[in-house]
Parts: C-alpha cells; structure tokens; sequence
C-alpha cells in the first residue's frame, strides 16, 4: 500500500481509502449492503492488515449505524485510533426534527456532537460537507466549520458534491477572514464518469486540495458483471438501486476496452477501472467499498496493476468527454501562447 499527502496538510493517508456504506443496512441504505458487527470486525481487520489507514464514513449511512458499527469495530480489534484517519459527513437529514438537516451552524454543531458518540471518538480527522445547503449562506457554513476546528472536535473539513464555483467561493472567504480551509474534495469519478475534470480537477489543482473519488467502479457497473449481453447481474444492488446514473451504453464500450487490457494483465475489470482512477492526475485516495471479504481482498488487489501508458490512452479514448463550452473556446484562443518546439 502507498501513502499520499493530503494536500498540503503533511498528513498521509493511504492511495485507498475503505468507504463504509455497506455497514448497517437499515431504511434507504439496505439495497446497498447490510453488513452487521462480525462482518464490519472481519472487514476492518482486513483494511487494517492491508496497510489502509484512511477509513470514510457518514452519519446518515443507515442513519447512524455505520458511524455505530465503524467506532466499536475499532473498539472490538483494539485498533491504534491513532493510525487512523476517520471521516465522516454533515448535511443530511438525521431527525423529524426541522432543523436535523443542512449546514447551519446548529446543525453542524449539534451534527458533529452526535457523530463522536456514536464512533466513541473524542475527535473526527475530517469532517465533510455532504452536499449544498441552499438555505444557508456559504459564508455561515464556512464559519461554523472553521469554528468546530477550533473546538477541537474536527481536525480537518472537506467538501463533498458542491459545483466548483461554490467550493472556490468557500475558499476565497476562508481565506479573507483567516479561517481553516477545505483540504479534501470528495467527489464520483470513475471510467464511466469523469465529469468533475472540467471544473473540479482543475480547481484542485490549482489551490492543492486533495482529491478522494467516491465510486470508483460506477455503483458497481464496472464490477466485471455488466455488459451489452447482462443488463442485470444477480446480487448486484445496481439492479434495485440503479444509482449514480451513467451513460450506460457508452459505459458498454468502455467495458469493452477494460476487459480487453484486464485479460493482458490476468486481471478483473474491476482492478483496471481501480488502477485507471488511482493513476489519473491529482487522485490522493480513491474510496472503496465492499459487501465481504473476498470482494474487498479484490479491490485491494488493484493496487497491484499498474497500467502503460498505451493502456491508458486506449481508456482514455473510450471514456473521453465530449468538450463543452467554455472548455473548447479556450483551447482554441490558447494556442497562440503555446510554445513552438
């Protein structure tokens, strides 16, 4: 397993990171795993000897029981919590209540609290926006955010699922007022998505912000068991949870190619759409799930491949987006200011 810097927070976190949706099962979360304590202890056992250090989590993942099952596992193995880096989110509605939702301060707060009870933590390593508020001001969230840093309780924010002119927003303001930044973007990137390198890619780039793909495999639709010829794939929660939404037929092409170049490898296409993600420019930890052993020993496999450039470029080409404007208007009025070899 390798280690990325975070950004420029000097923290390192592994090029992997164990996403724990699949944990609980309870309510909208159940089609897509229903992990209880054994499993989740069997799991985190593997991470763990697999030298991932980097564990994401989500107070409404089964509304509370992921973050439940993730701090007694810890509790359960006698993990080092010190050797791991936990996220977990705040956005989502939590309660009955008008106010168990969104990125108001109270519900930050109030959020964050619930949060360390449940992990049996004194303190989160990130703590992610899950998504935007548009009943709250940027400015408001910002400052909340910066002020749970201050607490102790949240050592790092990161932001999930804002377009990039928000995020930049939010980052201009922490920067006017001297308050703690987001270091982390955690978005869906996957061969069958690559929407966020048109804005948020570069955007990460350009202000050194780490960059956590969630979805890797396309909601499973890239686990080796679709195709032009198996629209369904028995077990697979694509077929009752047909979620994120994808291009499906171009996705059958790019399927095509993957298992083209994971036959010359001997690999899965699973472990070439994981390498394709881990090895594109400004990923810091691609997030991975799973609903057992053996499919988790799979992904983490993965990290073994590594793709030539003949293969990339062939993916690459499959899976391009098509250029929109402004994108195509730049390159165009830019090619007067490249330089001539």
């Amino acid at each position: 397993m390798k280690y990325n810097f975070l950004g420029n927070t000097g923290l390192m976190v592994s090029e992997l990171c164990f996403g724990t949706m699949t944990f609980g099962g309870k309510g909208y979360w159940e089609a897509i795993g229903t992990i209880q304590q054994d499993g989740v202890n069997d799991l985190m056992k593997v991470v763990v000897d697999s030298g991932i250090n980097f564990i994401d989590t989500a107070n409404v993942y089964s509304f509370g029981e992921s973050e439940k099952l993730l701090g007694q596992s810890i509790k359960d193995l006698g993990l080092n919590r010190n050797e791991l880096v936990i996220a977990t989110k705040v956005r989502g509605r939590m309660g009955e209540g008008v106010n168990d939702m969104g990125l108001s301060r109270y519900h930050i707060f109030q959020s964050v609290d619930d949060s360390l009870k449940r992990l049996q933590m004194d303190h989160i390593d990130i703590l992610y926006v899950h998504g935007v508020d548009p009943k709250t001001a940027v400015e408001e969230t910002v400052r909340a955010l910066n002020d749970i840093v201050l607490t102790g309780k949240v050592r790092y924010i990161a932001i999930c699922n804002w377009p990039a002119w928000m995020v930049m927003k939010a980052i201009a303001i922490a920067e006017k007022h001297g308050w703690n930044k987001f270091i982390g973007l955690q978005y869906f990137y996957s061969l069958a998505a690559r929407d966020i390198e048109r804005e948020l890619l570069p955007l990460a780039a350009d202000q050194n912000i780490a960059v956590m793909p969630w979805s890797p495999l396309a909601g499973g639709f890239l686990g080796g068991k679709y195709g032009r010829n198996s629209e369904k794939a028995e077990g697979s929660r694509r077929d009752t949870f047909d979620f994120p939404p994808i291009n499906k037929n171009k996705t059958y092409d790019i399927i095509d190619e993957a298992t083209a170049i994971g036959k010359q490898h001997n690999v899965s296409i699973a472990e070439v759409a994981l390498a394709w993600v881990r090895q594109q420019k400004g990923v810091t930890s691609t997030i991975i799930g799973a609903k057992n052993v053996d499919q988790l020993n799979a992904n983490v496999k993965s990290t073994q491949l590594t793709l030539s450039a003949d293969d990339l470029t062939k993916l690459d080409e499959v899976s391009a987006l098509a250029k929109e404007y402004p994108e195509w208007m730049v390159e165009r009025q830019s090619a007067d200011r490249l330089l001539k070899s």
